[in-house]
C-alpha cells in the first residue's frame, strides 16, 4: 500500500477523532479542593469575622488569600491585577506578612469583604448553588466582554454627539490596497480619514498582544493623511505592560497619533474633533 492509498477521505478522519481530555468528575477530591477545604475550616474556626481578626488570619495563613479572593468573587489572575494595581505588587503571601491590616482594609472597603463572608460563611447552600457556581465561568467571560466594550461604547458616542459619519469594529483600506481591523472607522472604509482602536482589558492573556498587533498593524498600513488614535484601559495592561510599552513608542515615534484612557476622553474628544475640522468633515 502507498502512502496515498493510506491516507482516509475526510469523513474517515472526523470519524477518527476523539476527545484527548478525560471527563473530570466535578465531586471528586483533588489537592486542590483540600487545601479549600482546609482554608475554609480555619476561617470558620474564627470567632468573629473582622478586620482585626481577618488580619490575623491573612498574618498566619498567607497562602491562603486567595481564597478571600473567591469569596469575594475574584479569581487568582483578577486577584493579581487588583492588589498589582493597588499594591504595585501582585504578590499576596508578601502583602500578607508585611501588611495584612492594610491589605484586608482595603479588601473590605473595596470588595466589602467582611459582609460577604459573614453572608456567605452562615448560609445553606442548595443544589442549585452549587449549579450556579460552576457557571459562574460563563458570567466572567460575559461580564469581561462587556467592559471591554465599554470604551467602544464611549468613542462611538463622542463620533455620534460630533455628527460625524463612522462605522465600527471593520477594516480600513490604507497603503498599496492593504487593510487593517479598526474599533472606529470615520469615513468610508475605503477612504478612511480617522480610525480608532478601543482596547480594555482587567485580566490579561494573548488576547492583549493581539490588541498590539491590531494596532501595529493599523500604523504599519496608514497613509499619510489618515488619522490613527488608540484608547487603551484596563488594570490588566499593568501585568503586561511590555506589551503596553510597545503602543506608546508607537505613540512617540509619531506612528500613531494619539493614546488615551478612559480619564483623558476628554482630550480625545477635542483631538477627534481638531483632526475632523482640518478633513473637513464637521
Amino acid at each position: 500500500m502507498t502512502a496515498a492509498d493510506a491516507v482516509p477521505d475526510f469523513d474517515e478522519y472526523l470519524t477518527s477523532l476523539g476527545r484527548l481530555t478525560a471527563h473530570v468528575d466535578p465531586t471528586e477530591t483533588t489537592p486542590e479542593t483540600e487545601h479549600l477545604t482546609a482554608a475554609t475550616a480555619s476561617l470558620g474556626d474564627m470567632l468573629v469575622t473582622d478586620i482585626a481578626g481577618l488580619s490575623a488570619w491573612v498574618r498566619d495563613h498567607p497562602a491562603d488569600v486567595p481564597v478571600l479572593g473567591l469569596a469575594i468573587g475574584l479569581s487568582q489572575e483578577k486577584l493579581k491585577n487588583v492588589l498589582r494595581d493597588r499594591f504595585g505588587t501582585s504578590g499576596w503571601y508578601g502583602l500578607a506578612r508585611a501588611k495584612p491590616v492594610e491589605l484586608v482594609t482595603w479588601l473590605d472597603s473595596e470588595f466589602d469583604l467582611v459582609r460577604l463572608l459573614e453572608t456567605q460563611m452562615h448560609r445553606t447552600y442548595t443544589f442549585a448553588d452549587i449549579l450556579v457556581a460552576r457557571a459562574g465561568t460563563r458570567v466572567t467571560a460575559t461580564r469581561a466582554g462587556a467592559s471591554g466594550r465599554r470604551i467602544e461604547d464611549e468613542i462611538e458616542d463622542i463620533a455620534r454627539d460630533l455628527g460625524l459619519s463612522y462605522v465600527t469594529r471593520s477594516r480600513f483600506t490604507g497603503r498599496n490596497g492593504r487593510t487593517a481591523p479598526a474599533d472606529l472607522i470615520v469615513g468610508d472604509e475605503a477612504s478612511a480619514d480617522i480610525v480608532v482602536a478601543a482596547k480594555g482589558f482587567d485580566s490579561t492573556g494573548s488576547k492583549l498582544t493581539d490588541a498590539v498587533r491590531e494596532i501595529e498593524e493599523m500604523a504599519e498600513v496608514r497613509l499619510p493623511r489618515q488619522v490613527v488614535l488608540a484608547v487603551i484601559d484596563g488594570i490588566g495592561w499593568k501585568s503586561r505592560q511590555s506589551d503596553l510599552r510597545r503602543i506608546h513608542r508607537l505613540w512617540e515615534d509619531q506612528q500613531i497619533d494619539g493614546m488615551y484612557t478612559l480619564e483623558s476622553l476628554d482630550r480625545f474628544r477635542t483631538d477627534l474633533t481638531e483632526f475632523a475640522r482640518l478633513r473637513r468633515l464637521i
